[in-house]
């Protein structure tokens, strides 16, 4: 079985090039930016024309939140166009696609965890193109699986961990914010998730949402990992208020896998234990 994954250099894309020798039974495929930009739909026609993949995990995405404010088109080509075009090229060769969207989608407002049925209302640039995404996705392609994650982290990439762990070597004292809540999700985890669902057979179709167990905050998070690492700093606990950033962040954006677990009989470990 031919799995083609695009944007292999990013976390989830490292994550799965890890437990690829894992399963004998599956060809990956991995495929970065150079050689299957998404944006480019006569490249990924003759990626495809070549690969035949049964299926595609699409780990492409323009991820970075802040950013997108002031690049909104780049944002809207590579989350957009980018997914429209893969759906188009999955139609024509009869691939399943498996595409990774967000928490980002939800305007955290809402106090208990956000099912699939919730309706979207994303605050920012990133979070809308990423709706928009999925919305191109569900119009063109019946065979898709939508898994949105949240606080991807890993040994791999840019991320909030190894941020945290950079910036207690140059500082005697970090501030974090401590009132937005959510789930941080271990990349490696998710890559093991995204097998499972190709493996099991099961083609219930749509959208699934996929994080590490219970609840946290940012100020959590960062606590946690220093305390693993056993690294003594004076972490500050602050508000969002006194960290303004260009793209508002969701208040609240715990997923509920309540959908995922049933239906593919996952086992999803506790953040405090995935990290």
């Amino acid at each position: 079985m031919v799995v083609l994954v695009t944007g292999a250099n990013g976390q989830l894309g490292q994550a799965l090039q890890a437990i690829a020798p894992d399963y004998n039974e599956v060809s990956f495929y991995f495929a970065g930016s150079g050689e299957a930009d998404i944006t480019d739909k006569e490249t990924l026609e003759a990626i495809f024309a070549r690969l035949k993949p049964a299926f595609c995990i699409n780990a492409a995405a323009y991820t970075a939140v802040d950013k997108a404010e002031s690049e909104p088109e780049i944002a809207h080509a590579v989350n957009v166009t980018g997914a429209r075009n893969l759906a188009e090229v999955c139609k024509a060769n009869h691939t399943t696609l498996i595409h990774i969207s967000t928490d980002f989608v939800f305007d955290g407002q809402k106090n208990s965890p956000y099912t699939e049925e919730d309706p979207t209302n994303p605050t920012g640039v990133y979070g809308l193109t990423k709706r928009q995404g999925e919305i191109e996705i569900e119009n063109i392609l019946p065979e898709h699986f939508i898994v949105r994650t949240s606080w991807l982290y890993s040994e791999y990439g840019n991320n909030f961990m190894k941020t945290m762990i950079r910036l207690a070597g140059e500082r005697d004292a970090i501030s974090v914010v401590n009132d937005q809540k959510g789930t941080p999700t271990n990349a490696n985890d998710l890559a093991e998730a995204l097998v499972s669902i190709i493996l099991s057979g099961v083609r219930n179709y749509g959208i699934y949402h996929y994080s590490n167990e219970g609840v946290a905050t940012w100020y959590d998070f960062a606590k946690k990992i220093f305390g693993i690492q056993k690294i003594a700093i004076d972490l500050r606990p602050i508000p969002t208020s006194a960290y303004p950033t260009p793209a508002k962040r969701p208040e609240y954006s715990v997923l509920d896998k309540g959908k995922i677990k049933k239906v593919f009989g996952l086992d999803i470990k506790a953040w405090e234990e995935a990290i």
